[in-house]
């Protein structure tokens, strides 16, 4: 029965994954897990998200963000790139010489694999008091190395561990270190093994002092169930397996950053990079609130507090210069709104019989005030709205109680008003109609 035609996009010039890059076969257990705790939540808006930004944050920004971070919950932050500007360096210097970063904080700062930007990077945090991460990177999928850094396997590896050990040499017992393979999903697995096999043992990854092993999708390449396999395969075979953190980081250019991320941890990762909202480059980074809140919709504690959604959309909104979509997961303005007649009933009844206990209110997967909400905005009558609707606004902003018969016959003078005005009635206006039905409602 499916009439659709081929289409004039030229399909053909892309390949999948598998023809891409090998992806080794895993005797997958992530598909029979559960998510029962929260991964240690890494946000990376103040450097990755920030470089995605029209216009970078200035100090200011920078700093409202990262006192919005650890207000709320955030125990490792990564704050900058300190080696790519004078901005960023400066940043990082204020935290080090401040009393900004709590001491159950953990920095993190990020560095290509190069000896003049890791002594940049080593500079920027001297003096730093708790925990510092010193974060490098390399690019080491086949087209990055090939096309970008002109380099072969075993070159591209003498460069990485040239710069680990500048690392070591320079931050020696003073850090904690993490690698990233940048787009790893899309590099040889056997490759990623040997790299992670020679930085651990440099490192002396232990169980006491770890390595975070950060797994990055930087361009989204595939559905999340080869993700998936590809972390879990990483994570029934890395060397020194105790001693390392195993992290990802999921762009969206797939659209499907959010169920990477949460495969993934399935999959065993213990740590998730990503930007409050999603903000990053192309179609941004994975959104981390919104895996948090996913977490707390199924239960378990997300360890983030998000009981201010709107509080915390301002401060992002003002940081980022950018606005939040109104469907966006959690936060939009919209999320908790039902227009539909036949949803607004389903939510109504729902409300009606609503206790203590779990939460079973129809079409709404969490309770609004969670994260601040109220009750005022979840119904609102449109052309769409139906006569549950049209009521529950009534009693709930007026204490205006309707019989049976004066919801049906009260509906329909809404459904002329609305489709003459082709918007949106507000309560007060739904009030003020029905003062001209039925007078007076004092």
């Amino acid at each position: 029965m499916n009439r659709q035609q081929p289409s004039p996009m030229p399909s053909h010039r892309y390949r999948d994954i598998f023809a891409r890059v090998p992806v080794a076969p895993v005797d997958r257990t992530w598909p029979d897990r559960r998510i029962t705790q929260a991964p240690l939540w890494v946000p990376v808006d103040l450097r990755d998200g920030n470089q995605a930004l029209a216009d970078p944050m200035d100090p200011q920004r920078k700093r409202r963000f990262f006192e919005l971070m650890v207000a709320i919950g955030y125990k490792e932050i990564e704050v900058g790139y300190p080696s790519a500007s004078q901005t960023d360096f400066d940043f990082v210097r204020l935290l080090a010489e401040s009393d900004l970063v709590p001491p159950d904080v953990t920095i993190v700062v990020f560095t290509p694999a190069r000896k003049d930007l890791i002594e940049r990077t080593v500079e920027s945090v001297a003096g730093m008091r708790g925990d510092v991460v010193i974060h490098m990177y390399a690019a080491t999928a086949p087209v990055w190395r090939e096309v970008v850094l002109r380099k072969s396997r075993d070159e591209l590896a003498q460069m990485i561990y040239a710069g680990s050990e500048e690392v070591l040499r320079l931050a020696g017992d003073s850090v904690r270190f993490q690698f990233s393979p940048e787009v790893y999903n899309l590099t040889e697995p056997d490759y990623v093994l040997e790299l992670a096999d020679h930085l651990t043992k440099q490192w002396d990854a232990t169980p006491e002092r770890p390595v975070i092993l950060n797994l990055p999708a930087t361009v989204e390449a595939a559905t999340p169930n080869v993700y998936a396999d590809q972390i879990e395969y990483m994570h029934q075979n890395l060397p020194r397996r105790d001693g390392v953190i195993l992290s990802v980081h999921p762009h969206n250019d797939r659209g499907t950053g959010i169920a990477c991320a949460e495969l993934a941890v399935l999959a065993g990762a213990e740590r998730v990079e990503g930007c409050v909202f999603g903000n990053g480059e192309r179609t941004g980074n994975v959104d981390i609130a919104t895996l948090a809140l996913n977490l707390h919709a199924q239960g378990v504690d997300p360890m983030i507090d998000f009981s201010d959604i709107d509080g915390i959309r301002s401060v992002v909104e003002y940081c980022t210069r950018m606005p939040i979509h109104p469907r966006h997961p959690y936060v939009g303005e919209l999320v908790y709104t039902a227009f539909s007649g036949t949803h607004q009933d389903a939510i109504r009844k729902g409300f009606a019989v609503q206790g203590p206990g779990a939460w079973e209110v129809p079409y709404l997967p969490i309770d609004p005030a969670d994260v601040g909400r109220g009750y005022e905005a979840v119904v609102r009558v449109n052309s769409q709205s139906g006569k549950g609707g049209i009521a529950h606004v009534l009693e709930s902003v007026y204490g205006i109680r309707l019989s049976p018969e004066q919801e049906r016959e009260f509906a329909r003078h809404v459904q002329r008003h609305t489709d003459a005005t082709g918007r949106e009635a507000s309560a007060e206006e739904l009030k003020a109609l029905y003062e001209e039905v039925y007078g007076c409602s004092n």
